[in-house]
């Protein structure tokens, strides 16, 4: 009877640590009063505030435009890694190459930022590309570390997948190319896609990276962010919050929706 308690006690303990500051963020997003942490009535008077926020607005912009472009980036590039390593069998490096790939799962994000810093700066002076810091080197680091999850994600799907289908069709005359892309693709497009969501998703919440990487005119929601509650939370921010939270639900319950149709169909 007690272990029949214990499990349903934890998980709700867990969960409520877990979703009580979500909650309570969303609740005081309503809040007339300015400060954060006193209740002074209902009101949408923050949502207002933060559509006249042009600096917030173009923040989240410029996140948007770069979050998208790195996690195309790093699909693209995380697959061809995962894909030589899985399919051209051991050749000279490889050992090296798994490192690479596998380092920025590990190494620390000030390490990172500040490499790839340091590497834009010897790139400026010595080809003079790129101008600057700004959205092409926030783009470019952030598809660097992002590409190392997605190669992991489709490594793991490539290695479980049955290989006996690219052999037949190289048995009917079909070449490498086309195997790749009428075979192999839409079997591991399913992992691709949980490796594109999971690369937006780290770099729409990557502020370390971005920090160091970004210049004027280039700075994304995350750095806004954290310059506005260093200063002390605003309240537009819990309604920024609440608002990515609304569409981050919604597109879950959708994707959700569309497995269990899915499933249903398939059995």
């Amino acid at each position: 009877m007690k272990r029949g308690w214990f499990l349903p006690i934890v998980a709700t303990l867990g969960f409520g640590f877990l979703y009580a500051p979500i909650v309570s963020l969303i609740v005081f997003s309503f809040n007339e009063s300015r400060l954060v942490t006193v209740w002074g009535g209902f009101s949408t008077r923050w949502y207002g505030e933060l559509l006249n926020d042009g600096q917030m607005l173009a923040a989240a912009w410029i996140s948007l435009k770069v979050a998208t472009i790195a996690a195309t980036l790093a699909t693209v590039i995380g697959t061809l890694a995962a894909f030589v390593l899985t399919r051209f069998g051991k050749f000279r490096g490889k050992l090296l190459m798994t490192g690479m790939i596998t380092a920025p799962l590990v190494m620390p994000e000030v390490i990172t930022g500040l490499s790839l810093l340091l590497l834009f700066v010897s790139m400026e002076m010595l080809l003079g590309w790129p101008a600057g810091r700004g959205l092409t080197t926030v783009v470019i680091a952030h598809a660097t570390f992002c590409a190392a999850y997605v190669a992991v994600i489709a490594q793991s799907r490539l290695r479980d997948m049955d290989e006996s289908l690219e052999e037949a069709a190289r048995d009917l005359g079909a070449g490498p190319v086309r195997v790749f892309f009428d075979i192999t693709l839409p079997v591991i497009t399913p992992a691709l896609i949980s490796g594109w969501l999971l690369a937006f998703t780290l770099s729409l919440d990557d502020l370390v990276v971005a920090s160091f990487v970004s210049g004027p005119g280039a700075s994304t929601l995350p750095m806004v962010i954290f310059s506005k509650v260093r200063l002390g939370v605003s309240p537009d921010v819990n309604a920024l919050a609440t608002i990515i939270i609304v569409i981050v639900a919604v597109a879950v319950t959708i994707a959700g929706v569309l497995l269990m149709r899915q499933s249903k169909t398939a059995r």
